[in-house]
């Protein structure tokens, strides 16, 4: 399994497509990796991610990071841990704007190539697949929203 970070923006289209990496790699892991902690790049952003990114408020001061509320851990004080309704509302708000990075990750497998075992001994080569997929999606999108 193979891993990439998408960034896309609200139409679906995608905006950055990261180097791949081994799929045990954390997407956190990733991320610090590739965006280095303390530099400004997502300087005057907003970022939503999802709960595989907790700490990603910390590294990176200068961008508005949205993350979801985590459910408390089960303990002798808290048996039965729950979100407050304001909470769980607002990780429904942030699921219905992250759902449009997913779809842009879901269109990229539309093309198969990324869904299916890749039978060739080149590294290099698997991250032209990535690449095509999200050029063909971007494509796509763009003939969607020029008709």
């Amino acid at each position: 399994m193979l891993k990439a970070i998408v960034i896309s923006d609200l139409n679906r289209m995608v905006l950055f497509l990261s180097c791949i990496f081994a799929g045990r790699t954390h997407d956190y892991a990733i991320m610090k990796t590739v965006f280095k902690p303390g530099s400004p790049w997502f300087k005057k952003l907003n970022v939503w991610l999802d709960l595989g990114f907790l700490g990603a408020d910390e590294d990176y001061p200068n961008a508005k990071i949205n993350l979801p509320h985590k459910k408390p851990r089960k303990s002798k004080k808290n048996p039965d841990p729950q979100l407050t309704p304001k909470q769980k509302e607002e990780n429904r708000k942030q699921a219905s704007t992250r759902v449009v990075v997913e779809h842009a990750i879901g269109g990229m497998k539309h093309f198969h190539c990324l869904t299916h075992r890749i039978r060739n001994h080149r590294n290099d080569f698997v991250d032209y697949f990535f690449a095509l997929s999200a050029g063909l999606w971007n494509h796509k999108i763009s003939c969607i929203t020029e008709a």
